[in-house]
């Protein structure tokens, strides 16, 4: 390579030691190759894109940067857009070559700085710019991130729904390495693919108490599958409040209520009698309704059964779309705390169901014991997710299925703790 003159001062220093402290400062850090100044290796690397004028590279082909002396080799390279998005590359082993493992956006511009050395370990600097060229797709995948924006409970997921379905995995798998979620504590969580248009991404255990969780998308302009590329995607931030959970024994017409761990109320309580046996499992509070009239219709009860009703409640908590609450129910208060005789939800006092009202929300956790009834479903009829244990979880990831649990190393880097 032609920079400055090769450094071989190395070997001098070691004759040094033993001779006087005023000899040591000929040894100083600037003789040493890798503290030296990088020299401008601007010409001796190459990329396969254009340079100068108005062309521009073609973002379906992968970059690639090699080396143009045989006395120097790559030692590292990044190149990254202008949102900040980085692209992935393996290094050849003889550091000749190296090429992008990840897509190029389409319509960006790129800033690559490699880094080389040569063959006395010199350090040189080199970097590339250039700008991709607009995208001839005319599909666009859009992602709309949930929940709306606010605090929840540490029981919910935050979900995203995408404008085109994908079935196949290779797609999915660019999809889901650009949607992001960070939490601040930091957690260890995945996405789930609920189905061809909708994926949850939870932790794997609850989120923290108080914890701020950001979800965004790196997925503009990158090519997802055939003539369809990433589109657009609005950040989504939410916060968690305390760590509630209300727990019902169905056995024993008991619910327990936990925050933070500790008990704060027992409540008697009647849940599903024989034929409407309440879900068993957990269940994220999906809203609240201080007044809902509840029709035996809606549930597939004929009106003018001997089952029909149609009642106005009081201080009504949702569980599932299909019409499961935890509510007030004062014509059942002498069965309360001794017998199930509701048609699925879970009956208290009014004065019960008021206090229950106030002390939860959107994101809480009910979780129900002993019941004769079905496990409540992970999808489909509410969020009972964290009714799918870690590693069921993990296999509905088009990135982690088959691969080993636990953090990636990236993660184990971003989950250590720093200095205190």
């Amino acid at each position: 390579m032609s920079h400055s003159p090769r450094l071989r001062t190395v070997v001098s220093c070691t004759s040094l030691v033993v001779a006087l402290g005023a000899a040591l400062s000929a040894c100083g850090a600037d003789d040493q190759p890798l503290s030296a100044t990088p020299y401008d290796a601007a010409d001796q690397i190459a990329f396969n894109g254009p340079s100068g004028g108005s062309r521009k590279a073609d973002p379906d082909k992968p970059l690639e940067i090699t080396t143009r002396d045989q006395e120097g080799r790559i030692t590292d390279v990044t190149a990254v857009d202008a949102s900040g998005r980085y692209v992935a590359g393996e290094l050849s082993a003889d550091g000749a070559r190296w090429h992008s493992t990840s897509p190029l956006a389409a319509d960006a511009h790129y800033t690559v700085r490699v880094s080389t050395e040569d063959d006395d370990g010199a350090p040189g600097r080199g970097v590339l710019g250039f700008d991709t060229s607009r995208p001839t797709a005319k599909r666009r995948l859009d992602v709309t991130f949930g929940p709306d924006a606010g605090t929840y409970g540490v029981g919910q997921p935050v979900t995203a729904e995408l404008s085109t379905p994908l079935k196949d995995k290779a797609a999915r798998a660019v999809v889901e390495r650009a949607l992001k979620v960070d939490s601040t504590p930091a957690v260890e969580g995945a996405w789930h693919w609920v189905d061809d248009k909708e994926l949850h991404y939870r932790p794997k255990d609850y989120w923290p108490t108080h914890a701020t969780v950001r979800a965004h998308a790196n997925l503009a302009g990158i090519k997802i599958g055939d003539r369809l590329r990433g589109g657009n995607a609005k950040a989504l931030k939410l916060t968690t409040g305390d760590q509630v959970i209300a727990v019902t024994d169905a056995a024993a017409h008991e619910m327990s209520v936990y925050k933070n761990g500790e008990e704060i109320n027992q409540i008697p309580v009647t849940t599903g009698k024989a034929g409407f046996e309440t879900r068993n499992g957990v269940k994220v509070v999906l809203g609240k309704e201080p007044f809902v009239r509840m029709r035996s219709t809606t549930v597939g009860i004929a009106e003018g059964s001997s089952e029909a009703y149609d009642l106005p409640v009081r201080w009504a908590t949702r569980v599932t779309w299909s019409g499961e609450y935890v509510h007030a129910a004062p014509w059942s208060v002498g069965s309360q705390g001794s017998a199930n005789v509701s048609h699925g939800c879970t009956g208290m006092s009014t004065s019960n169901a008021e206090w229950f009202f106030d002390n939860i929300r959107a994101g809480d956790l009910v979780k129900v014991e002993n019941s004769e009834g079905d496990t409540m479903d992970p999808f489909g009829n509410g969020f009972g997710d964290w009714n799918l244990d870690w590693k069921k979880w993990r296999e509905g990831s088009a990135l982690l299925d088959g691969t080993p649990d636990g953090p990636s190393a990236a993660d184990r880097a971003r989950l250590r703790p720093g200095p205190s």
